[in-house]
This record gives structure tokens, C-alpha cells and sequence, in this order.
């Protein structure tokens, strides 16, 4: 890459366990419109409240070898919010998943993100349109709480009335008993 290219599109990076990988400077639409989907839904909600919704392209300095860039963040503590980035743990991450995040988002950034206190863990598939939801056991730990799914109206079509009555079509955040966060809104836009 030139030097002038390289100016026009950084390479983003993350430093996972001491080691630098690259992002992609620029993610895919439906990663775009799934986190900016997630953060106005937490910015509408957070709106004059104590907790911060922060986006995507804020450093997170979780430890000195693990500096990260979620997708979305919710900040209660604002005194780990420095005009550099977060200086430790949120109390939610989302991460959406790209191609190439897969193995870090899943493995070992997930593992760090328990281990350095994050409350609640949320690994969110645009072309699955999934969220995994996972909690910390307060021991350094994520516990999967549960999995959420946007069905395509084919798969509606199949189940019973019981299963279609079934469905989740709303779920909360642990953090916030009185936030119903409607799926449909988070993959509102997603193309097939």
C-alpha cells in the first residue's frame, strides 16, 4: 500500500494477547447498519442517564496486551471514558461478527472480556441475524444466558401456532429491567 493510500484508509488494529491484528478499515454494510442499529437503540435509551453508549472506533484498553475496538460499548463508570478511550472493563460489549473476526471475537478476546469484568457479552451475527447473549459468572466467565433469533417468514411459516407463539421477538439487557430491545430493530435494514 502507498503511503498516500495508507493515509486515505488506516489499517485498523487491535492488540490481542500482545499480538497486532489488522481490521478491515472499512466493514461490510450490514456490519455498519447492525452496530449503528444497536448504539441509537442504546442512545435512546441511555438518553440523560448515568450510562454511555459509545460506538464503534473507540480504543478499549482492557489490559497493556489487549487494547480492543468493539462494535458497541455501554460505559456506567464514566471515569474509564479518557478522550484516548475506554480504560477498563464496560458493562456491555457487542461485537458483530466479520469474517475474519470470527476465532478472536468467539475465542480469546471473549475469554478476556470475562476475565477483566465485562457484565455482559453480546456476539451478534448480521447474516444469521443471531444474537448470543452471554453473562459473567462474576469468576472470570461468560455463561451463555441465551440466543436470539430473527426468523425469516418461510421458518414462520413451517412452525405450528404454538412455536410461532413461541418466538422471542423482544429481549432485555441484564443491565436494564425496563429496555425491551425489539430484534427486528437491531437487523432492521440487513441486506440478504
Amino acid at each position: 500500500m502507498t503511503d498516500t493510500l495508507a493515509r486515505q484508509f488506516p489499517l485498523r488494529e487491535e492488540l490481542i494477547d500482545g499480538k497486532l491484528f489488522a481490521m478491515s478499515p472499512s466493514p461490510a454494510w450490514n456490519h455498519v447498519s447492525v452496530s449503528g442499529n444497536i448504539y441509537h437503540l442504546f442512545k435512546t435509551y441511555l438518553k440523560g442517564r448515568k450510562c454511555m453508549p459509545i460506538p464503534d472506533g473507540c480504543d478499549l484498553h482492557l489490559t497493556k496486551d489487549n487494547v480492543y475496538i468493539p462494535d458497541v460499548m455501554i460505559v456506567c463508570d464514566r471515569s474509564k471514558i479518557k478522550s484516548s478511550g475506554v480504560y477498563g472493563a464496560p458493562d456491555l460489549v457487542v461485537e458483530v461478527l466479520s469474517p475474519g473476526s470470527i476465532k478472536n471475537d468467539r475465542g480469546r478476546k471473549k475469554d478476556i472480556y470475562a476475565k477483566c469484568g465485562v457484565r455482559e457479552y453480546w456476539i451478534v451475527s448480521a447474516s444469521e441475524k443471531t444474537i448470543e447473549v452471554y453473562w459473567n459468572t462474576g469468576n472470570g466467565e461468560f455463561t451463555l444466558h441465551d440466543i436470539y433469533t430473527v426468523y425469516p417468514d418461510w421458518a414462520l411459516e413451517q412452525m405450528s401456532e404454538t412455536e410461532r407463539a413461541d418466538v422471542v421477538t423482544h429481549f432485555k439487557c441484564s443491565l436494564y429491567d425496563d429496555f425491551e430491545i425489539p430484534l427486528y430493530e437491531i437487523f432492521e435494514d440487513v441486506l440478504p
